[in-house]
């Protein structure tokens, strides 16, 4: 059978901050720079998932591409678009909102909905020149 990878691309609008609480301020401006702004900074975020897995011979899809898009939707774009990441969204309380986090996190929170048959890939562009992808753990 055929592997064939199908992508949804998406966009949220975000704030966040870069700091460690149990730094000063001097010590988070010296890692951090600009990113560590106490009034925090925003990003156009772009997303693109991708996932991976064998046509299915019935339907001709590895995933129906309207139940991708309903999922980035319900679990990503409504939980992240337009909020502070540090203060409004509960995975981010403890955790630095780092692109290479955020994405984490993505991933984690669509893996549950997507057959563990397939594999999930998250690339996440916080600027059009600075993207991360992740594809699990190892």
């Amino acid at each position: 059978m055929n592997k064939v990878t199908v992508c949804r691309k998406a966009h949220f609008n975000a704030a966040h901050r870069l700091y460690r609480k149990d730094w000063n301020d001097a010590q988070n401006e010296a890692i951090f720079d600009k990113c560590s702004n106490p009034y925090f900074h925003g990003h156009n975020y772009e997303l693109i998932v991708s996932v991976t897995g064998e046509i299915d011979a019935e339907t001709g899809y590895v995933m129906d591409m309207k139940v991708l898009k309903d999922l980035i939707k319900l679990h990503i774009e409504d939980a992240f678009d337009h909020k502070n990441l540090n203060e409004q969204v509960p995975e981010f309380s403890t955790l630095i909102p780092t692109a290479e986090n955020i994405s984490v996190v993505i991933w984690e929170k669509l893996r549950p909905h997507i057959s563990s048959e397939k594999d999930l890939s998250i690339t996440l562009y916080e600027t059009p020149r600075n993207y991360v992808k992740f594809s699990g753990p190892n």
